[in-house]
C-alpha cells in the first residue's frame, strides 16, 4: 500500500474505512450516557441527596477530575497488556454498572433546620423528586407543632411565615439547614461515581487509538476521519443531555440515569458484536503477557480507593482565614493535594530536564508548551462551570421558556454547547484555512489568548443580561442570555481544544512526548478539580434543596461570574502579550 491509502478500503464509508462508522456510533452512545448523566449530576446531588451547593459542586469537580485522570492509566494498560479492544469493552461494562448503580438513589434525603443549635423538622409541600421542581414547592419548619414557611431576606435574616405573615424573624447566622441521608445509599452513590471513573479510564483513550489505527502512516484522510469521529461525540452529547433529563423529569431520577446505562450497553454491544469488522484492530500487543484477570481485579480494587478519596473530599475543611496560599494547599482534600502536587512538581521538573538534556531549541519549545499548559488550566477551570454553577443558575435564576411554546429543563440548557460546536466548527475551520492561505492565521498562543478572553466575555454577557432580572420576573434572566454565554464559550473552545493535543506533539522532545501528553491531561484534570472549587464561591444557601431568596442567589452568581470573567480576560491579555516571545520559542511550529 502507498502511504496515502488506508488499511481498510473495501466498502468504504464516505471515503473512509467502514470501521469508522462502527467506532463513530460506539463513541456516540458512550458520550450519550456520559453527558446525559453529567447533566443530571449536580442537581441530583442538591435536590435528591440535599447536599449544599458547596458540597455538591466540590464533589462534582472531584468526579470530573478523576474522569480526566484515569485514562492515563487505562491507556498505558491497553498499550502494554490488554489491547485497545478489550479495554474498551471492559470499560463500557464497568461504566454501565456505575450508571445503573447511580440510578438506585433510594429515598430522598430528609431536610431539617437548626435554629440556635436546636434541630427542627422541615416539611416540603408539593414536592417532586425530579430535576425540575414545581413552582409551588414550599419549605416549612415545624416549631411547637406549628408549620412556618421559610423565606430568606435580602439582609441574610430568615423570616418564618404563618398565613403569609411574618411570625418570627431569625437573625443572620442563627439558621442552618441540613439533611439526614441514608449511609448505605450515600455509599452506593460514591461507588457508582468511582465505577464510572474507572470504566472511563479504560474506554476513553483506547477508542481514539483504534480510530487512529484505521489509517496508515501518511494517510491524508486521518484528520478528516477524526473530525467525523468527534462529531459523534457532540451528537451523543446532544442526545444524552436532552433525553436523560427528559426521562428524569417524566418518571424520576432512576429513569434518566438508567437511560445513560442503556446507552453504555449499546456502546459495548457495538464492539462485542462487530461482525468481524474490528478483528484486525485493537488486539493485544505482540508478545504481551496475558494479565487480563489481574488488571480487572486491580480495577475493582481501585474502586474503594476512589470512594475513600470522595469521602475525604466531602469532609475536607476550608483553610483558616489569613493562612494564605500555603494554608489553602494544606486544607485541600487528599485528591486535591495529589493533583496539585503532581502538577507543581511535573511542570518545573520536566523543564529542568529539558534544559539539562535537550538542545537550546528543544528547551525553548518545551518552555512554550508548558506555559500554554498552565494557561490551559485557566481556560478549562472557567469553561467547566457548565455542569455545576451554570446548571444551578439555569435551575434557579433563568426563565427557560422558549418563545412561550415550551420550557427546557436546567440540565437541557447544557445542550447549547454541543449544538453550537456542530454548527460553528466547520465555519471556524474554513475561516482559519482562508486566513492561513493569506498568511494571517493567528498563532497557537494567540488562539489560546482569544479563548481565555472569550470565556470571560461569555460570563460578562450573562452578567449584563442579569440587570434586566427583577421582582417582576422573579429575578430570572432570559434564556437567550444563557444561550449567548454558551455561544461565546463554544467559539472559545474551538480556539483552544482542537489545537491543544497537536501542539503538545509538535513542541515536545520526541523521547518524552508521552509524558507531556500525560501532563496535558493532568492539567485538564486539575482544571476540573479547581472548577469545582470555583463553583463553591457561587454557593447559595438552600433549605431542602430550594433557594429561599432568589434575589440573593442572583447577586451571588453575578458577583462570582463577574470576578472570574475579569480573571479570564486578564489571563488572556497576559498570554496575548507573551505570544510574541512564545512564537519565537516555538521555532516555526504552527
Amino acid at each position: 500500500m502507498t502511504d496515502d491509502v488506508g488499511r481498510s478500503d473495501e466498502k468504504g464509508w464516505f471515503g473512509h474505512p467502514r470501521q469508522l462508522a462502527r467506532l463513530f456510533t460506539t463513541e456516540m452512545w458512550e458520550r450519550f450516557g456520559y453527558y446525559g448523566m453529567r447533566a443530571l449530576l449536580t442537581l441530583y446531588l442538591t435536590k435528591h441527596f440535599l447536599f449544599s451547593d458547596s458540597q455538591a459542586t466540590g464533589l462534582y469537580g472531584g468526579y470530573t477530575a478523576l474522569v480526566y485522570l484515569t485514562p492515563l492509566v487505562g491507556g498505558l494498560l491497553a498499550d502494554q497488556f490488554l489491547g485497545s479492544k478489550r479495554a474498551i469493552k471492559f470499560g463500557a461494562l464497568v461504566m454501565a454498572a456505575g450508571y445503573f448503580l447511580l440510578a438506585f438513589g433510594g429515598s430522598p434525603a430528609k431536610p431539617y433546620a437548626s435554629i440556635n443549635g436546636q434541630r427542627y423538622e422541615v416539611v416540603v409541600d408539593n414536592f417532586v423528586d425530579r430535576p425540575t421542581s414545581r413552582p409551588d414547592e414550599t419549605r416549612s419548619v415545624v416549631i411547637d407543632n406549628q408549620k412556618l414557611q421559610i423565606r430568606g431576606n435580602d439582609d441574610g435574616t430568615i423570616s418564618l411565615l404563618s398565613g403569609g405573615q411574618e411570625a418570627r424573624r431569625l437573625p443572620k447566622g442563627s439558621f442552618e439547614s441540613g439533611a439526614q441521608r441514608d449511609d448505605l445509599t450515600l455509599t452506593i452513590m460514591l461507588i457508582a461515581l468511582s465505577l464510572i471513573s474507572v470504566g472511563n479510564g479504560f474506554f476513553k483513550p483506547n477508542i481514539s487509538t483504534v480510530v487512529g489505527a484505521l489509517y496508515a502512516t501518511g494517510d491524508r484522510r486521518r484528520d478528516a476521519g477524526f473530525t467525523i469521529f468527534y462529531m459523534g461525540i457532540n451528537l451523543g452529547s446532544i442526545g444524552g443531555q436532552f433525553f436523560c433529563p427528559l426521562l428524569a423529569d417524566w418518571f424520576g431520577w432512576w429513569a434518566g440515569l438508567s437511560l445513560a446505562g442503556f446507552g453504555m450497553l449499546i456502546s459495548y454491544a457495538l464492539v462485542q458484536f462487530d461482525r468481524g469488522l474490528l478483528n484486525d484492530y485493537g488486539n493485544r500487543p505482540d508478545n504481551a503477557p496475558n494479565r487480563d484477570i489481574l488488571i480487572y481485579v486491580a480495577a475493582f480494587i481501585a474502586v474503594p480507593v476512589l470512594v475513600f478519596l470522595f469521602h475525604n473530599l466531602m469532609n475536607s475543611q476550608p483553610a483558616e482565614a489569613g493562612s494564605g496560599f500555603i494554608g489553602y494547599l494544606a486544607s485541600l482534600s487528599l485528591m486535591g493535594k495529589l493533583l496539585f502536587g503532581t502538577f507543581i512538581v511535573a511542570v518545573p521538573g520536566i523543564l529542568f530536564w529539558s534544559y539539562a538534556k535537550g538542545t537550546r531549541q528543544e528547551a525553548q519549545m518545551m518552555t512554550a508548551a508548558m506555559i500554554l499548559i498552565v494557561f490551559n488550566v485557566f481556560f478549562w477551570t472557567l469553561f467547566e462551570q457548565a455542569g455545576s454553577s451554570l446548571t444551578l443558575f439555569a435551575d434557579r435564576n433563568t426563565d427557560r421558556s422558549v418563545f412561550g411554546l415550551f420550557s427546557l429543563s436546567a440540565p437541557q440548557t447544557q445542550n447549547f454547547n454541543p449544538l453550537f460546536i456542530v454548527i460553528f466548527a466547520p465555519i471556524l475551520s474554513a475561516v482559519w484555512l482562508r486566513l492561513a492561505k493569506r498568511g494571517l492565521e493567528p498563532s497557537i498562543p494567540i488562539k489560546f489568548a482569544i479563548a481565555l478572553m472569550g470565556v470571560g466575555a461569555g460570563f460578562l454577557l450573562l452578567v449584563f443580561g442579569a440587570q434586566f432580572a427583577g421582582p417582576g420576573n422573579n429575578y430570572q434572566v432570559g434564556l437567550w442570555w444563557l444561550a449567548g454565554l454558551y455561544l461565546i464559550h463554544s467559539l472559545a473552545e474551538l480556539c483552544i481544544s482542537p489545537v491543544g493535543l497537536s501542539m503538545i506533539t509538535k513542541l515536545s522532545i520526541a523521547r518524552v512526548v508521552g509524558l507531556m501528553m500525560g501532563v496535558w491531561f493532568l492539567s485538564i484534570s486539575v482544571a476540573q478539580y479547581v472548577a469545582g472549587v470555583v463553583a463553591q464561591f457561587a454557593s447559595v444557601e438552600t433549605v431542602g434543596g430550594q433557594v429561599t431568596n432568589l434575589r440573593n442567589s442572583l447577586t451571588t452568581y453575578t458577583g462570582t461570574f463577574t470576578t472570574i470573567a475579569w480573571i479570564a480576560i486578564g489571563a488572556g491579555v497576559v498570554l496575548f502579550l507573551l505570544s510574541w516571545p512564545l512564537k519565537k520559542w516555538m521555532h516555526g511550529v504552527k
